[in-house]
């Protein structure tokens, strides 16, 4: 136990009553960061059952925010409290805590915005290691106090930009500021797009046009929101415009020809998504349209991405234009022998059981050709899905008259052919025909082989 130093030993004094107070501070400063944690772990025990309830379009953009839910709901109490009791009592250790749940919070939700903007890949993985690596070194050099020094040679470091000149840390904050709101503008494309695609009263096309439309504004203001904030002079872009023009004028005809074909194929509906379509050669279901291109997916699972210019400048087959019902024919052949009228009402029937097979306009049989083997028939089908394919429905159909045929003794012929053997002194006969052969006549020997 401490001995209590004596009434004129006053350094002695305060030295112990400032080692107590440093006790009871860092004792604080702990508990502080405790209560703290534990309010965070039970926000996110009782948020995340409820987020997990979520359905519909909002599943997916609440599903990141559980990652976030610890450090965030942390900070909601670290740092009012060391606002409030930084100016009375030291908060190093409340600082220290601060920062490293604020970098947790800032790499999960940055996480977030990017798999909510993005589709997944491989590539977004790696983007997250690298924001991740990029903000904790961050954190490091600010807790170590080298941050300061690295931003003040990154701001003496200038570049010539036009009439003035740059710093390399104002790119840096412009750069990372467009990033983030870039992030944001494609976050909130997303949501509009899935709001607008859920609203099944308007056509599919305005839908399309709306959402990219918006998406591209977003992205333009986002832009421009983040480098006025940053202090960048929005002028400065009009070089960045001239070189743009230039390169749409020598290199990017194509890519600009594609994007405007691409609104011109929405704003005429020409195309839409769910149509069978036939393009350069190509059979599918259109699954996709985007600002540039087209996707067509073929019957047997092949997708094909066409860009936009070529279905403005070729001929396109769109065979569910005004109406989504398709035909399919289904080719047969019978016997002579047997009954047309009553196979063809069998047929008819077996075809109408087929639970694609729509009853409006109901199937039809044709009589197509007396040919050498049998009776050429064709039944012709109407579906309203065609995306699921022909060839399914074909063989189906295939079956199910296989199984009738053999019921009611229809009988599918086999290739038939006539063979007459003729012989002499028949008509045709081909040796009647064919004259004899000349006489052969011997030449006369040389005068060498007789004298010999």
């Amino acid at each position: 136990m401490a001995q209590i130093p004596a009434v004129n030993d006053i350094p002695s004094a305060l030295s112990l009553l400032g080692h107590g107070l440093q006790q009871v501070t860092t004792a604080w400063q702990l508990g502080a960061i405790a209560v703290a944690l534990a309010f965070a772990w039970t926000v996110k025990l009782w948020l995340q059952p409820r987020l997990d309830r979520v359905e519909g379009r909002w599943k997916s953009s609440v599903a990141g925010l559980e990652r976030a839910l610890f450090p965030v709901s942390g900070l909601l109490l670290l740092l009012p409290a060391h606002a409030l009791l930084a100016d009375w009592n030291p908060t190093a250790l409340l600082g220290i805590a601060s920062a490293l749940l604020a970098a947790l919070a800032i790499v999960r939700l940055l996480a977030w915005l990017m798999r909510s903007a993005f589709n997944a890949s491989p590539a977004i993985d790696a983007w997250e290691r690298l924001i991740g690596w990029t903000v904790w070194i961050g954190v490091a050099l600010h807790l170590t106090g080298v941050l300061p020094a690295i931003t003040r040679i990154l701001d003496s470091v200038t570049i010539p930009m036009g009439k003035g000149h740059v710093s390399v840390l104002l790119m840096m904050r412009g750069t990372l500021s467009v990033v983030l709101t870039l992030l944001v503008a494609l976050w909130i494309g997303r949501l509009i797009e899935a709001r607008l695609m859920g609203a099944q009263a308007m056509d599919i096309n305005v839908r399309v046009i709306f959402a990219k439309a918006a998406k591209a504004l977003l992205i333009v203001i986002g832009v421009l929101v983040a480098l006025s904030v940053v202090g960048i002079d929005i002028t400065l872009l009009s070089v960045f415009g001239g070189a743009l023009g230039v390169g749409l004028g020598f290199g990017l005809q194509k890519i600009a020809s594609n994007y405007v074909s691409g609104f011109i194929i929405l704003a005429d509906r020409s195309v839409s998504i769910g149509n069978t379509v036939v393009i350069d050669n190509r059979e599918g279901v259109v699954t996709r349209m985007t600002s540039r291109y087209v996707v067509v997916r073929s019957l047997d699972g092949n997708e094909a991405i066409i860009p936009n210019e070529t279905i403005i400048t070729s001929t396109v087959i769109n065979q569910s234009y005004s109406d989504p019902k398709v035909r399919i024919a289904v080719p047969l052949q019978i016997a002579y022998e047997s009954d047309l009228e009553a196979v063809i009402e069998l047929i008819r029937s077996v075809a109408a059981r087929n639970p694609r097979v729509l009853d409006d306009p109901g199937p039809s049989v044709l009589v197509r050709l007396f040919a050498e083997s049998g009776i050429d028939l064709e039944l012709g089908v109407w579906v309203g899905d065609p995306d699921r394919g022909r060839n399914n429905l074909r063989s189906d159909l295939y079956r199910e008259l296989w199984q009738a045929f053999r019921e009611h003794h229809v009988r599918i012929p086999y290739p038939q052919r006539e063979v007459r053997v003729l012989g002499p002194g028949q008509p045709g006969y081909l040796a009647d025909a064919v004259p004899d052969p000349a006489p052969v006549i011997p030449s006369a020997p040389e005068k060498g082989a007789a004298s010999a």
